[in-house]
């Protein structure tokens, strides 16, 4: 398997939040996950991690049926329901568990 599609080593998947099947007939699933210091949510095509960012990013130009993305490669649509499931699920449990979630996707190293 290629490298890219595995998950980080300190990753534990719990639970899926969001199905759907794609207009290119592939399976997407967001999944909670839990790592050392937080939960975050993460991307798997047809069962492939997909890297990115640790919750949804707002489109640019959103419109009434896709708001957000998620993945690289390719980048994943959302509805704004369905962000509000992936990130409602992600805020709970990192207070239930006293958890805070430090997103850097994407940023550069100074």
């Amino acid at each position: 398997m290629d490298d890219t599609h595995r998950i980080p080593e300190d990753a534990e998947i719990h639970e899926t939040l969001v199905e759907k099947k794609l207009s290119n007939g592939m399976l997407a699933q967001v999944k909670l996950v839990k790592r050392p210091r937080w939960f975050e949510a993460m991307l798997f095509v047809n069962g492939l991690y997909k890297p990115g960012p640790p919750l949804p990013r707002p489109l640019e130009e959103p419109n009434a049926t896709v708001s957000h993305w998620m993945g690289v490669r390719p980048k994943i649509g959302l509805s704004p329901t369905e962000v509000e499931v992936i990130v409602g699920e992600v805020n709970i449990h990192n207070f239930l568990h006293k958890c805070q979630i430090v997103d850097t996707w994407g940023q550069t190293a100074l």
